[in-house]
């Protein structure tokens, strides 16, 4: 099982200390979320710089809210990333329900859906070295790995699920073990209806915090603020995972679903998790 690290978006100064830290440990991925209307740093800024302060360590969007972005430009700056960093960008995408952020960008929180759809139809074009069309040519460089970098698609609803078969390589299963494995086995269901070979790459989220009373303090406070707008802050932040016997566990719940990969998400902003949660696994 790979296990990978979210990153806290409290203390950006602080994140190439997480990012050498996790590369030299045990962890395959680094990940970053998106938003816009709020105080984190822009997630494909960051991960260039995360790359180019790691050697091994894949850096992960989880996830970017592509309807917020021209398809072009996000397909150019991603296939550069992915250049750059040897192939090691992961692009986790979602839609984004929250009301701000597409007000601000200018698009429609009803059309979303199907915008992404539209977005991915362009950037799979242009990833593939394609002319963009209507007089205008290639809009490169091409990525380095063929095709375009691993898609993974996050979401809950039927719709988001049959988009990891129509466009993606993979899920984003931010949920418990408990609920997981349903959306699991429909995102399955949905890849061999398409007639897609092999399997879709599984990636699971869980919520944690490792340390002294501080740090589990600080993450639930950064935590509780950043889904305030759900109203249901305090039920997420009671599922944290904070001891080693309960990380261990949902670890084991995941790759009993199948996942591939776990992504710790931490928000507390103590880069010491890093190496507590190394010595936890």
């Amino acid at each position: 099982m790979n296990v990978g690290l979210g990153l806290p978006i409290s203390d950006p100064a602080a994140l190439l200390d997480w990012a050498r830290r996790a590369d030299a440990g045990p962890f395959t991925t680094l990940a970053l979320l998106d938003r816009l209307v709020y105080d984190n740093p822009e997630p494909l800024v960051a991960l260039a710089v995360i790359a180019g302060a790691t050697t091994r360590v894949r850096v992960q969007t989880e996830v970017l809210l592509a309807p917020l972005r021209e398809p072009a430009l996000l397909a150019k700056q991603a296939a550069t990333l992915d250049l750059i960093s040897g192939g090691r960008l992961v692009l986790g995408l979602g839609i984004g329900g929250r009301e701000d952020d597409h007000l601000v960008a200018g698009t429609d929180l009803r059309t979303r859906g199907r915008r992404l759809d539209e977005q991915m139809a362009v950037m799979r074009r242009l990833w593939s070295g394609e002319p963009y069309g209507d007089g205008a040519g290639p809009i490169g460089p091409l990525p380095a790995r063929p095709g375009g970098p691993e898609v993974l698609f996050g979401g809950f609803q039927p719709a988001a699920l049959a988009r990891v078969a129509r466009w993606g390589d993979g899920f984003l299963a931010a949920a418990p073990p408990s609920w997981a494995g349903g959306l699991i086995d429909t995102v399955h269901r949905f890849w061999k209806e398409a007639g897609r070979s092999g399997e879709p790459r599984i990636v699971t989220q869980v919520n944690v915090a490792l340390g002294p009373e501080d740090v589990v303090t600080d993450a639930c406070a950064a935590m509780g603020a950043y889904y305030e707008f759900t109203g249901m802050a305090d039920r997420m932040v009671s599922g944290m995972l904070t001891t080693p016997g309960e990380i261990r566990q949902a670890i084991a719940q995941y790759a009993d679903l199948g996942a591939d990969e776990v992504m710790l998400y931490c928000y507390g902003r103590d880069p010491e998790q890093v190496d507590r949660l190394a010595d936890a696994l």
